[in-house]
């Protein structure tokens, strides 16, 4: 394995003996330094099944993992140097998710087949190239959104995603855990949550203007014991899950369960089902007390299981014509000195961006949580430390990062990647913008117009995968690769501007990459383009032509 030939690109790789190459076999033994325990348990049973070696902890050992302050001071906590020089392999962190990310990259160097369950044939020794390597990310949060709410997806695969993003050097998963369409999460204080709003009783196939359904019904739900796994398992690769609860749109899920959520005095929410097609629902939440209590104690249970700081709180596309056609909306606007809806909306988060930063938790939402009073005042009513996903272009990160609020930028022209991967019929229900593998490594987080402060502002990026057309894993892997591999690389790496970038370059390593995913099962998208299983020929979508704005 060329160490020359690594996803993401570190920032430093050189074979220290030109040709030479260092035996991992039965003889290896790990040795494990303070706080590098978690790391060592990975590569003995992953890469140890993969390569059928015990790769066992004990003394004696010349394949080393540590922690260095000298690492930390150069590199930072999730920095590592890989040092193979003939004598031993010593991976050392900056702290443990340093120590974590190395190990990932020797996996890398041994090669694809490092990447299998199992061995494929018998191998007494393998090989890694005698190198040094120095590494580091530039962002903090790398991250990958995935949409469980649209269409489900089962615990074991959710897991298998966790893997996925620690093998991309990833560390954030933000679950979209609820909207019209589902409610994902066992509450146990409202079990109707989920006995009633984690089922639909048939789904619409394709954009929303298909005529065609499936008549099947569709849902399922993540019990409180099954997210703790999930949390502990991402916890393990040090990433962090990140809920999302959405409010005070698309709930039709939870209006479907409780009723007295919606305006009821504007429309009969004792009528509502769990929605069945895609696009921005009209019915809301009441602006209530009964609501905002309601949503206090689910998020009661949700900060008992996500220890992360942040909880996601939606925000995002909520229609406004109930609250206006509501005498207790209007009678809310009033009593609160509110000029309009807007504002009443931006009272709502307010509400929750402070009930969480008591709780020593931060908001974060889409942009659409800048509106209202915060559109005069730059986001003066979030609260303190409320963050915001930038989605809708840059624009709104530019506003908040400006306002002094950290930014996740996410912009759908970008990273979206329900987004089609290329022109022509060939390409399953498509949706949006062309966003190819070149576009998405040419991905730049930071706008030119954000400087100094403000730039350090954005936290990272993530990419968004919307599930609407995507009703499986297969099709999930299909929109997500080989296209996560170049997110990853342009928010871990310190590439040049994006038109500098060396696409072609980053096209050969992609060869070995594809090797590597083969092993892991990933049903991609192939460079050709789309095999014979992965089209769905006469499901419409709905092609945008063209090249997307700069927004």
């Amino acid at each position: 394995m060329n160490a020359t030939g690594l996803i993401p690109a570190p920032r430093l790789a050189r074979e220290l003996q030109f040709g030479a190459l260092y035996p991992v076999d039965s003889e290896t033994v790990l040795g494990a330094g303070p706080g590098t325990e978690a790391a060592a348990r990975w590569l003995s049973a992953t890469v140890g099944a993969a390569t059928g070696l015990p790769l066992p902890l004990g003394e004696g050992h010349d394949f080393f993992l540590s922690i260095s302050p000298e690492v930390e001071r150069k590199l930072g906590p999730e920095g590592y140097r890989i040092v193979v020089d003939g004598y031993a392999i010593r991976i050392e962190g900056g702290g443990p998710a340093g120590v974590f990310w190395g190990a990932q990259t020797f996996r890398q160097l041994l090669g694809p087949d490092a990447f299998r369950r199992a061995p494929i044939a018998p191998r007494e020794t393998w090989w890694v190239p005698c190198a040094l390597i120095e590494d580091a990310p530039r962002f903090g949060w790398r991250g990958l959104m995935l949409d469980v709410a649209r269409h489900f997806m089962p615990k074991g695969d959710v897991l298998a995603y966790i893997d996925l993003l620690a093998a991309h050097k990833l560390n954030v998963l933000h679950l979209h855990l609820t909207d019209d369409q589902g409610w994902r999460i066992e509450i146990r204080r409202y079990p109707r949550l989920t006995e009633v709003g984690a089922w639909r009783e048939r789904t619409k196939f394709g954009h929303r203007a298909s005529p065609l359904w499936d008549e099947r019904p569709h849902g399922g739900y993540y019990t409180q014991d099954d997210i703790r796994e999930i949390v502990a398992y991402a916890a393990e690769r040090h990433i962090t899950v990140v809920p999302e609860i959405d409010i005070p749109g698309h709930s039709q899920a939870a209006i479907a369960a409780y009723p007295e959520l919606g305006n009821t005095d504007a429309v009969d929410t004792a009528s509502l089902g769990v929605w069945t097609t895609w696009g921005v629902n009209p019915n809301v939440l009441s602006p209530a007390d009964t609501t905002l209590r309601f949503y206090e104690n689910v998020l009661d249970e949700v900060l008992e299981l996500f220890p992360g700081s942040f909880v996601h709180v939606g925000g995002d596309e909520c229609p406004k014509e109930q609250w206006r056609a509501s005498p207790a909306a209007q009678a809310r606007i009033r009593e609160l000195g509110l000029a309009d809806e807007d504002e009443l909306q931006n009272w709502f988060l307010g509400h929750f961006g402070r009930w969480l930063a008591e709780r020593g938790r931060r908001l974060i939402g889409w942009d659409e949580i800048l509106e209202g009073s915060a559109a005069s005042a730059l986001g003066a009513d979030l609260a303190e430390g409320a963050a915001v996903s930038s989605w809708r272009g840059y624009a709104g990160g530019i506003a908040a990062a400006r306002a002094g609020h950290d930014v996740v930028m996410c912009p759908q022209q970008q990273v979206y990647f329900d987004y089609r991967q290329a022109a022509g019929d060939d390409e399953p229900v498509p949706i949006g913008y062309v966003r190819t593998l070149e576009d998405v490594y040419r991905f730049e987080p930071v706008p030119p117009e954000l400087t100094g402060a403000e730039a350090e502002r954005v936290l990272g990026a993530q990419a968004n995968v919307w599930t609407e057309v995507t009703e499986d894993r297969r099709r999930v892997d299909y929109q997500t690769f080989p296209r996560l591999a170049a997110f990853a690389e342009a928010v871990w790496s310190p590439l040049p501007p994006p038109p500098e970038r060396d696409f072609t370059g980053f096209q050969e390593r992609m060869t070995a990459h594809y090797a590597r995913l083969d092993a892991l099962g990933v049903d991609y998208r192939p460079p050709g383009g789309p095999r014979p299983w992965q089209r769905r020929p006469g499901v419409s979508g709905r092609p945008i032509d063209g090249s997307p704005p700069i927004v």
